[in-house]
């Protein structure tokens, strides 16, 4: 099947802000076909042995809901390896950009579930997570649950690849099934890198490959920034 896009575009992006009516932080994104339920939800409390340090916490949970892809996902799959492992990439890549300090001890959860899958499904949690947490955290401020919001940052991830010898911003499926390297990039607004998670599934690939990727996705990342900015500033 071949790519419609040019290789250097991102697929449609739409944020939609306060999908669900039951907390302040929901977001749903969309990436083409691909799109991510992300809610954040403010607690009283930290993990214990963050107890009496004064600082708070930002964790994250990834899933992908049974009929999220044309092969029906388990449940129980939410806490398996590779849902493990991109709830601790969210998580992280969240607290690269909070003052946890001006936090105080409370704990933010944003939970990140796929409601159908074409492709960077990590990546696009990356970046409607971050809106989801500002939205959480505008609200804990208001209401007194936080002296100031402690969001420093913005950040946002996309991902990047070779296919047919051809470097390709923002992978679709059928992208990601062909490609001979498949590498997830997540940066923050002000441009700094905060994770690369990149493979090569047929061969190694070289230094200046890696430039090229890296440069498409840091063009893809400020399209991305731009779209979170219109999304919680207007």
């Amino acid at each position: 099947m071949t790519r419609e896009r040019p290789a250097d575009e991102l697929r449609p992006v739409k944020i939609h802000v306060g999908y669900t009516e039951m907390t302040p932080g929901s977001v749903l994104i969309e990436m083409g076909r691909t799109r991510v339920l992300c809610t954040a939800v403010v607690e009283q409390e930290v993990p214990r042995w963050m107890r009496e340090t004064g600082r708070g916490w930002v964790t994250a949970e990834y899933g992908m809901l049974p009929g999220s892809s044309g092969e029906r996902i388990r449940r129980d799959a939410y806490t398996k390896g590779r849902a493990q492992e991109i709830s601790r990439l969210i998580g992280r890549s969240l607290r690269a950009v909070t003052d946890l300090e001006a936090m105080g001890e409370v704990m933010v959860r944003v939970d990140c579930d796929v409601l159908q899958a074409d492709g960077g499904t990590r990546t696009a949690a990356v970046t409607g997570a971050w809106v989801a947490l500002w939205y959480a955290c505008v609200a804990a401020v208001q209401g007194g649950s936080m002296r100031t919001n402690p969001i420093v940052d913005q950040v946002a991830g996309v991902s990047v690849g070779v296919v047919d010898g051809q470097v390709l911003l923002d992978l679709d499926y059928t992208d990601d099934v062909a490609a001979q390297v498949d590498l997830n990039v997540v940066m923050a607004g002000s441009g700094g890198l905060v994770e690369i998670q990149g493979t090569a599934e047929t061969a190694p690939f070289s230094r200046p490959e890696l430039d090229e990727m890296l440069d498409l996705a840091e063009g893809g990342i400020a399209e991305l920034v731009d779209a979170q900015r219109r999304a919680t500033f207007g």
